[in-house]
């Protein structure tokens, strides 16, 4: 499968303890490179999801944020130690006795260190949710870049097929374009009043053909579109094999202009070198 390297993904979960909110986009990139904008109490979990990312993506500049939100309220119960508040009661109560005071403020028992204890939040529990929250996020996110790709790759198929096309038609043309060539040459010696030996004639126009002789290009020109197509079928982290294709391509279709003696042929070089350029520019954004 094709990938594109411009992708996004949000997802959100809500669970007793609160609610956390994935974000992953990424846009084209030599390499890969990662950033991670996460909670401070959290900052422990950007290696080990750094290295996930590295093992499901091979390019692209990815940003990763995690929004949290814990609800203390609904969360937090009070664990009163009913021992040590009896004992710190009794305390009291003698001491009350000792200043002859008989008042006993029941708050001040509770306040007493290690009456009251608060239970805090599960962080494994929370943690674990998150690390499952994020491989859900990416799991969409590789889905969203595989349809991207999806696009990319129809958009180059029909441009591959605009190549085969125009090739085609320059080797359909060349024989009457070296007819019309041959037919020129000998109406101006004719209008010039210029007698050719045949033979003389013949080794010109063998020469002419050998200089505007266009199919090697156009051989290398099909060569690289079937080339292209497999590594199209082939999927995976292909975005630098393609763009060395493009390369190839120009090179080619170059080659074809600076040999043109045809209106036609200059037309058809110059329309392969628009649908190059369009792969090439589309090829930036496949991993």
């Amino acid at each position: 499968m094709i990938q594109s390297m411009t992708g996004y993904a949000r997802h959100e979960l809500k669970a007793d303890w609160g609610t956390a909110v994935w974000e992953m986009r990424s846009v084209n990139q030599r390499f890969l490179e990662t950033y991670f904008r996460l909670p401070e109490s959290f900052r422990s979990l950007e290696n080990p999801l750094r290295e996930r990312l590295r093992k499901a993506l091979q390019r692209g500049k990815v940003e990763c944020g995690l929004r949290l939100h814990i609800e203390h309220g609904t969360q937090t119960a009070l664990a009163l130690n009913e021992e040590l508040a009896k004992s710190v009661i009794a305390s009291a109560n003698w001491v009350a006795n000792q200043a002859s005071s008989a008042v006993l403020n029941p708050l001040d028992v509770l306040r007493w260190p290690g009456v009251v204890a608060q239970q805090e939040e599960d962080m494994d529990t929370i943690q674990a949710d998150v690390i499952a929250a994020f491989e859900t996020t990416l799991v969409e996110f590789i889905e969203n870049r595989g349809s991207e790709g999806a696009a990319l790759r129809k958009m180059l198929e029909e441009r591959l097929d605009g190549v085969a096309e125009r090739a085609s038609f320059v080797r359909k043309r060349m024989p009457e374009i070296m007819q019309w060539q041959r037919d020129r040459l000998l109406t101006r010696f004719e209008e010039a009043k210029v007698e050719l030996d045949p033979q003389r004639l013949e080794a010109e126009m063998v020469m002419l053909a050998q200089k505007v002789d266009v199919a090697e290009e156009l051989d290398r020109l099909d060569t690289h579109v079937v080339e292209t197509r497999k590594i199209l079928n082939k999927g995976g982290a292909c975005g630098r094999r393609l763009d060395f294709m493009m390369q190839e391509f120009n090179r080619e279709a170059n080659t074809l202009g600076s040999k043109s003696i045809n209106a036609e042929i200059t037309a058809a070089a110059v329309d392969l070198k628009v649908l190059i350029e369009q792969m090439r520019e589309q090829i930036q954004n496949i991993e």
